[in-house]
């Protein structure tokens, strides 16, 4: 199997556990539907039917063919009259047969569209971790996202399943049917589960690439099976950590599959990659030491936050309003931080009906280091300006790096410091107040204005409707 010696690398007992269409889930139990069977999606805006599609359920995903996420522009049928949409159709190449039209609109007119909720889904993943810590101790479990974690069964395995007789693979799948059923039986979710008994890189891997296609939902990749399953991966892309651009770069050295990345030079990787290029090739031959106790904290590279606007943006002062508030709830969260930049980036994407040859643009600038809300609302303005060129806008993002303590503070000879100092005790000041009071206690008269964001986004939790997207993110 290559120049690993598996029995020198730790062996461990994981299960990676995922919330079949957590949103989408949830939402049906809430009306008593069945999960598996109902089409609905979760739509931000679904009052006015021109929101994305942020999450769905297996049976919508089926019939229309939408994963998350996707504007509800793209579905086959009007979501106003449920009727098939034949522009669309034309230009997508649908087929436009009776039956094909039939079978849309009839699926179309028991869809239910709903609007998120994000405090109802934080409820329901807080009950699923009081669950799953009866089957291991809270620092043997690692949450990845809302709806999937790594559990590491290892210390606990032997108290659920006694038997000597059993090997630690057969024991490993009775206790993961377990804590499928308790979440089924108590929250009415159903869950899949990629297992290991060697490591989490290989449970994960497990379930994106078998446990989702599997009767009993669950499947589990050891050592063993890395020549059998992980190097028989069908793209490059369906391997945890690689991504189409990784991919792209990986096909320019000759490598085209997982295969032949576990068997390429190490050393022609790093020098390409980096140290990241080296964990590449581990990773292909199925070796991960990563310790779901000890979860590897990526070193914080910068602050940003993005939105997807709820209309296109045509004005360019109106596009600038919403700019300078997201410069302004950024910079909030660099002061909280301690931080101040020597980089501002911006990211605008336009809407799919622009005729320009480019459908978004990218730009940063190095700046001194501050974090003043006034001096990087200036920054992100004067980038916008520079780069853009009149087209509709429907998503924007504001980022800064090159991060560094705010204790570091450099005063030029031309600065005067008691100015400085009283504009950075208003700046606290201000964030004190909003994080005693609410973010809306202190705003500017602009948040009045019908292109502002700023009372909307502060309804939102993680960039939902608590009760859609791009929060007040650490704000609140």
């Amino acid at each position: 199997m290559g120049y690993i010696n598996y029995d020198l690398e730790p062996r461990s007992d994981i299960a990676f556990i995922d919330m079949k269409s957590f949103y989408a889930s949830v939402e049906c139990i809430e009306r008593g539907l069945n999960p598996l069977t109902t089409s609905l999606c979760v739509m931000s805006r679904a009052d006015n039917s021109k929101g994305l599609i942020l999450a769905s359920s297996p049976t919508f995903k089926h019939v229309f063919g939408k994963q998350n996420v996707s504007r509800s522009y793209d579905l086959p049928f009007h979501l106003e009259t449920r009727r098939f949409n034949l522009q669309r159709a034309l230009q997508e190449g649908w087929p436009i047969t009776a039956d094909y039209i039939n079978y849309i609109e009839s699926w179309a007119k028991r869809t239910l569209i709903v609007p998120p909720r994000m405090g109802l889904y934080i409820v329901k993943n807080i009950e699923i971790q009081q669950i799953l810590r009866e089957y291991a101790a809270t620092e043997d479990i690692c949450p990845y996202s809302i709806d999937e974690g790594f559990v590491d069964l290892t210390r606990s395995i032997n108290y659920f399943v006694p038997q000597p007789a059993l090997s630690r693979r057969e024991k490993l799948d009775i206790v993961a049917a377990k804590i499928q059923h308790d979440i089924w039986r108590r929250t009415g979710i159903f869950s899949t589960v990629g297992m290991s008994n060697a490591n989490p890189l290989l449970a994960k891997l497990a379930l994106d690439n078998e446990a989702k296609t599997t009767p009993m939902m669950r499947a589990n990749w050891s050592y063993e099976e890395v020549p059998t399953k992980v190097w028989q991966l069908p793209h490059l892309t369906d391997f945890w950590g690689i991504g189409r651009r990784t991919a792209r770069r990986l096909q320019k050295l000759g490598i085209h599959s997982i295969k032949e990345l576990a068997h390429a030079n190490p050393n022609v990787l790093k020098k390409e990659f980096g140290i990241i290029g080296v964990q590449l090739w581990f990773h292909a031959n199925g070796v991960d030491e990563s310790n779901v106790r000890e979860p590897y904290k990526v070193q914080a590279k910068g602050i940003g936050n993005s939105q997807i606007l709820p209309r296109d943006y045509t004005q360019q002062t109106e596009i600038e309003l919403l700019l300078a508030e997201m410069a302004e709830q950024v910079a909030i969260r660099l002061r909280r931080s301690h931080q101040q930049t020597r980089c501002v980036s911006i990211y605008i994407g336009f809407a799919s009906e622009t005729s320009t040859t480019r459908d978004s643009f990218q730009a940063q600038h190095k700046i001194e280091a501050t974090q003043l809300t006034k001096e990087l609302t200036q920054h992100v303005i004067t980038l916008f300006r520079q780069h853009y060129q009149g087209e509709p806008v429907r998503q924007i993002g504001v980022r800064y790096s090159q991060l560094l303590p705010e204790a570091l503070q450099s005063v030029s000879l031309f600065d005067n410091p008691e100015t400085i100092q009283k504009a950075h005790n208003l700046e606290h000041t201000i964030d004190d107040i909003r994080r005693h009071h609410g973010f809306l206690a202190l705003q500017k008269a602009s948040a009045l204005l019908d292109a502002s964001r700023a009372i909307a986004r502060s309804q939102l939790i993680g960039g939902h409707v608590a009760g859609g997207a791009g929060g007040l993110d650490g704000l609140l």
